[in-house]
């Protein structure tokens, strides 16, 4: 099974890998996972005043540092893990990723705010379940 991992480096993130690796009858060391982390674009005034080259930098930079310890615990799973940055709206990306690369499961965390927060400001988890119509396994 290909099952695409949303990580953002949170306690979160740590929580849902916990989980996978603690059910292994569900989801263990026979599938191929891919780990995929959504940077923040810069601003548009950023943008104006910063090279390129500097911004590209910055993401990849902000994006290893979230990779680099899901690759660990994959290895210490011994699960057979890609990883994959990239530059959006978390939810947005999430859901395109997903459908793109054609993955039978999402799994991702959910902070646990509350539906009135959801309403107001918006949720990854609600965003991408609004978006795709494959099994998303949300971890609390």
């Amino acid at each position: 099974m290909k099952i695409l991992l949303a990580v953002d480096g949170s306690l979160t993130t740590q929580r849902m890998l916990a989980y996978i690796a603690a059910h292994d009858e569900l989801l263990g060391p026979d599938h191929a996972y891919t780990a995929l982390t959504v940077v923040a674009p810069t601003s548009a005034h950023a943008s104006t005043l910063l090279p390129q080259d500097t911004i590209d930098s910055w993401y990849e930079s902000d994006g290893e540092a979230i990779l680099a310890p899901v690759r660990k615990f994959a290895a210490q799973n011994h699960w057979s893990l890609e990883t994959r940055m990239d530059v959006g709206h978390p939810g947005d990306v999430i859901a395109k990723v997903a459908q793109e690369g054609r993955f039978d499961l999402v799994v991702m965390g959910t902070h646990g705010h509350s539906a009135l927060v959801n309403a107001v400001l918006g949720s990854v988890a609600t965003r991408v379940l609004a978006r795709l119509r494959l099994p998303v396994l949300l971890v609390p």
